[in-house]
C-alpha cells in the first residue's frame, strides 16, 4: 500500500526559506518518478515541481523557478523540496505524489497523504 508522508511545513515570513520532506513507502521508490503539488485555498491542486528516477531530470513550474530545488534520495525513499525566497503567493498544502514524466500529472489511482502547510506571512 502506498504510503506518503510529508513534513517541514511551516509559517515563514517573505523571503524565508523551508525545505519540505516526504517519506514514501509501499513502492519500489527508486524506479518512480516523484513530484511535489500545492494546493492553495479555492484553488486546483498544482505541480510545483517533478523529479526524475535518477534524479537528473527536474522540471518545475514556471512560477518557482528559480526558487525551489527538487531532491531525492533513492536510498532514504525520500524526496525533499527546498523552498527559498517564499512569498505570500507560496501560501498552500504541499503533497508529493508519484508522476506521470509523459503528462507530468499523477497516476489516475493516486492516493494521497495528508500534506504540509505552507504559510508565508509577515
Amino acid at each position: 500500500q502506498v504510503q506518503l508522508v510529508e513534513s517541514g511545513g511551516g509559517l515563514v515570513q517573505p523571503g524565508g526559506s523551508l525545505r519540505l520532506s516526504c517519506a514514501a513507502s509501499g513502492f519500489t521508490f527508486s524506479q518512480i518518478h516523484m513530484s511535489w503539488y500545492r494546493q492553495a485555498p479555492g484553488k486546483e491542486r498544482e505541480l510545483v515541481a517533478a523529479i526524475s528516477i535518477t534524479g537528473r531530470s527536474t522540471n518545475y513550474a514556471d512560477s518557482v523557478k528559480g526558487r525551489f530545488t527538487i531532491s531525492r534520495d533513492n536510498a532514504k525513499k525520500t524526496v525533499y523540496l527546498q523552498m527559498n525566497s517564499l512569498k505570500p503567493e507560496d501560501t498552500a498544502v504541499y503533497y508529493c505524489n508519484q508522476v506521470d514524466w509523459a503528462t507530468m500529472s499523477p497516476f489516475a489511482s493516486a492516493s494521497w497523504g495528508q500534506g504540509t502547510q505552507v504559510t508565508v506571512s509577515s
